[in-house]
């Protein structure tokens, strides 16, 4: 067949750009409500204008595309400006706020960033501020106050800018953001992703779980996480209503489901729990609710029952990495009552999951691998990092670094992170089995698992335990209550009762810590 030369009209009428989302649910639903922020309400026409409003600002002091981070807290303001980065045609960095300021500063300055856009309040925190002044960028303002006297805010540089869409000449396959892990060791990595792996992911959240015009979406988790981002991408693609909130609290989400009728909740399990806990719970309409989706953690099966009785009996667990933008895989655990808490189910449609040994060779059901992704919603790969691209690109598939099996009917379940498996007396043992035969127990409010060096065993188990506030529980009653639900392999042969878990910003327990922390626990006993 003859090859047909793609002419910039022809990329430009065919491409994947993520600010054209926007602007067509701008032409679509443009008086409808597109983001409610406390009492600020934007429509899709006024999130569209002061987008290309900001595109158009950033156009003028930067014609290429260059890297542009956001330094917020969730905020209208930072979804004008997410879409503006987006509409320019340069990449978005966004950053997590919660990191420490030598973090932010590495990222800032790995990013290779040109402009920073930040939260008035936290550019006034005197390390950022310290920080941002020795950067000497650009620095744009949102949530700035009306007497605000830093200079640039996002009102001033986008007053009286054209509101049309900019003609930029963008292609589907460049980089739109450039989103930083939060590994639990050493610093992170940059993943990059374009504007059709975004766009991917976002088609299949709206076929997955049916967005419509209709939904109206929270907010409170983290705008700087690809799981909160790609959540009001869906939305903004689909013409919903997204409300906004800065952080988590029981009786403000409470607050939001009844004032917004919240059709789409999303939430990590603590915050369900939480919200259950409240002692409005009860009174409580939460008619409105269609669909309860989690993430981040596996579910205790009390808890999809307190949820499905009270709340909504549609519950779904979504998966993804910063690198395989998500959703992943979902599973609804009503559906499956009798699998364990730990299944992640069946893969989206653009995302094909296989299981792979450490060879490359795929495997089959029942027997046990590293979980592997491919399809379109992949990173082009790590910001200037090539090695570490490589590692994780081995074989044509994207490996995540945990492991896996298939059952008879093609769902999957999550077994454990590679270097979390424990191998204790010639056995593999997944550690977070062991925490959820703990979390069972009703004192325990965190637990953490490791193995730790033993003159016998090679590893033993130490659970590490966080009780619930004005409770008690000792070592061998906690013990005694996994040996009901483990082998005696799997078993702790030792408990420890701390204040916290060591915790990275984004909440992923740092196992290395506690390991590093204990690693002569058993080293006075006899092989």
């Amino acid at each position: 067949m003859e090859n047909l030369p793609a002419s910039t009209e022809s990329r430009r009428i065919g491409r994947i750009a993520l600010g054209d989302v926007l602007y067509r649910s701008a032409i679509r639903f443009g008086a409808r409500v597109a983001v409610v922020d406390g009492d600020r309400r934007l429509s899709y026409r006024e999130l569209d204008d002061l987008s290309s409003q900001f595109a158009d600002y950033l156009l003028e002091a930067h014609p290429e595309p260059v890297q542009v981070a956001t330094l917020c807290a969730n905020s209208a303001d930072m979804v004008v400006a997410i879409n503006g980065i987006h509409k320019a045609g340069h990449v978005w960095v966004p950053v997590n706020i919660l990191l420490d300021p030598a973090q932010i500063g590495y990222i800032l300055r790995h990013a290779e960033v040109s402009c920073i856009v930040a939260d008035e309040a936290l550019s006034t925190q005197p390390q950022i501020a310290e920080l941002l002044h020795g950067l000497d960028l650009p620095v744009v303002l949102v949530r700035a106050g009306s007497g605000s006297t830093g200079g640039r805010t996002l009102a001033s540089v986008t007053r009286g800018r054209p509101a049309a869409l900019p003609a930029v000449d963008i292609d589907s396959g460049q980089p739109a953001l450039i989103m930083y892990t939060s590994g639990t060791t050493g610093n992170p990595k940059g993943a990059v992703h374009s504007h059709a792996s975004v766009y991917s992911a976002v088609l299949a959240n709206v076929s997955a779980l049916a967005y419509t015009e209709k939904d109206v979406v929270s907010g409170m988790l983290p705008l700087f996480h690809c799981g909160q981002h790609v959540a009001m991408a869906t939305a903004l693609a689909a013409g919903a209503s997204v409300v906004l909130a800065r952080g988590f609290s029981a009786q403000a989400t409470i607050d939001a489901i009844a004032r917004e009728r919240i059709t789409l909740l999303i939430g990590l399990p603590m915050m369900y729990a939480a919200i259950l806990d409240d002692p409005r719970a009860p009174s409580t309409d939460f008619s409105s609710l269609r669909l309860c989706m989690y993430a981040m953690a596996a579910m205790p099966r009390v808890l999809v029952d307190r949820i499905a009785a009270a709340m909504c009996s549609d519950i779904v667990l979504v998966t993804g990495q910063t690198e395989m933008y998500p959703v992943t895989m979902s599973f609804r655990p009503v559906e499956h009552p009798h699998r364990d808490a730990n299944y992640w189910g069946t893969s989206t449609v653009v995302c094909e999951t296989a299981l792979m040994d450490d060879d490359g060779r795929l495997l089959g059901p029942g027997e046990v691998g590293e979980i592997v992704h491919r399809g379109p919603n992949v990173m082009l790969g790590y910001f200037k990092d090539p090695a570490a691209t490589e590692s994780v690109q081995k074989y044509g598939w994207h490996h995540t670094g945990d492991l896996g099996t298939f059952d008879e009917d093609g769902q999957l379940l999550f077994l454990d992170r590679k270097k979390d498996m424990i191998k204790t007396g010639g056995e593999n043992v997944a550690s977070i089995k062991v925490e959820s035969a703990i979390l069972s127990h009703p004192a325990i409010a965190s637990a953490a698992v490791v193995g730790l060096p033993h003159p016998h065993w090679s590893e033993a188990i130490c659970a590490f335990v966080v009780l619930k506030p004005d409770s008690e529980c000792s070592e061998q009653e906690l013990i005694a209550h996994c040996r009901p639900h483990l082998g005696k392999f799997e078993t702790p042969k030792a408990v420890k009762f701390i204040e916290a878990l060591p915790l990275t910003a984004t909440g992923k327990v740092q196992k290395h810590i506690l390991r590093k922390q204990y690693e002569n626990c058993f080293a006075s006993e006899n092989p």
